[in-house]
């Protein structure tokens, strides 16, 4: 990449007045109806949904669900930095919702490669709320799209499924799921993959919920024989590689979206304890050794900043440097929540690693976003690979 395509425009920093709308209406909903108590919540009661389905009926009918969703579909086509925008916010209250897998990841595949008649009936679903869709990529505790081996046989015009997955979020409230198939190829091929729409109660699925870190919606999902007929194909056999590809990498600045949001809400919740915290008979934050560790997640921060919202607007502009953008931004905010939260907690002193206080909780949560959609190891070598190394 030039350095004139890292060059950022000034205007990517300003928002619309109809974005600064939106991020308030976001920041108030999550705040308010979904602030980390109610995680806490739906983790001490080990709500067997993991999340609370009031609220998400109240954010579809503030129109969160359906922003990335064209208006002929029931959407608000807010795009990419209108999602963005949403995500940060999501990303300070830990909102537990499926906002991403369903509103985001699934439906950026759906609007990527279905077809007409799968997007009539689908996507206004998800907007009103009325559908969650979940998505069955991964095989490992390591992302990698190309190494599938989960077999999709041909047979009548469609697939049959045979194999297993891990890391679906929200699997087990999903009521369909798109799973990803390797129809022919070998693992590691970066073609030869198909995407499939299954239903929840399909014969030969089997979805059961697995215990996360951070105290949020995952499953595993076994196939056995599953029969895909050729109407739930999403696209066409063999050549779901790229439209996912394209999905995961808007999925992935997104993603590092709400990174961002749970890093700032780190960061100001250290600030304010910095400030509140005594010893010696002056605030802690007064002691220069923690004011130069401080001042050294400022500048992360701000350069975080950057990189999101340039990454955001040339999503939106369908720049051809996204798969390029999409794996720097992931990589930076991944290494960067490692830091912030890290430095969260150390500051917090003793306190911070109870439960008594929710820093730990971001930590958590900074963890499992470090693996999804790939960690800042495979990113940095993707990004190195993209640019000819």
């Amino acid at each position: 990449m030039t350095s004139e395509n890292l060059v950022q425009p000034k205007t990517d920093f300003i928002l619309s007045e109809e974005q600064t709308m939106l991020r308030d209406t976001a920041k108030q909903f999550f705040s308010e109806q979904v602030p980390v108590s109610n995680l806490r919540k739906l983790r001490d009661e080990e709500n067997p949904d993991g999340i609370d389905r009031d609220v998400w009926k109240q954010a579809a009918e503030l129109g969160l669900a359906g922003i990335l969703i064209p208006e002929a579909y029931g959407g608000t086509d807010f795009g990419v930095t209108g999602m963005g925008l949403v995500m940060e916010e999501a990303g300070r209250t830990l909102a537990a919702t499926p906002l991403f897998s369903s509103s985001i990841l699934s439906t950026l595949i759906l609007l990527e490669a279905a077809s007409e008649e799968q997007k009539q009936e689908i996507l206004p679903a998800i907007a009103a709320g009325e559908m969650i869709i979940a998505v069955a990529l991964e095989e490992s505790g390591h992302h990698n799209p190309a190494a599938i081996t989960m077999s999709g046989a041909k047979k009548d015009g469609g697939l049959v499924l045979n194999g297993r997955k891990t890391f679906v979020l929200d699997g087990h409230i999903a009521d369909k799921l798109i799973i990803v198939a390797r129809s022919s190829g070998e693992k590691g091929d970066t073609n030869g993959l198909s995407l499939c729409l299954v239903d929840a109660d399909a014969t030969g699925l089997k979805v059961s919920r697995s215990k996360m870190v951070d105290s949020r919606n995952s499953s595993e999902v076994t196939c056995e024989n599953l029969a895909v007929s050729a109407d739930m194909i999403i696209g066409t056999i063999d050549d779901g590689a790229a439209p996912l590809e394209n999905a995961l990498d808007q999925a992935r600045i997104l993603l590092s979206a709400e990174i961002l949001g749970g890093v700032n809400e780190v960061f100001e919740r250290t600030l304010q304890y910095l400030k509140d915290r005594k010893q010696f008979g002056v605030p802690i934050g007064s002691f220069q050794a923690l004011r130069h560790r401080a001042s050294a997640i400022f500048s992360e921060i701000e350069i975080c900043k950057a990189v999101v919202t340039f990454a955001l607007s040339q999503s939106d502009k369908k720049s051809n440097q996204i798969a390029r953008l999409a794996s720097l931004t992931k990589a930076r905010l991944g290494e960067a929540s490692t830091l912030v939260s890290n430095e969260g907690l150390q500051m917090h002193g003793g306190i911070g690693m109870t439960d008594d206080v929710d820093i730990g909780l971001f930590m958590k949560r900074a963890r499992v976003q470090l693996q999804l959609l790939g960690d800042p190891g495979f990113h940095r070598a993707r990004y190195a690979r993209l640019n000819g190394y």
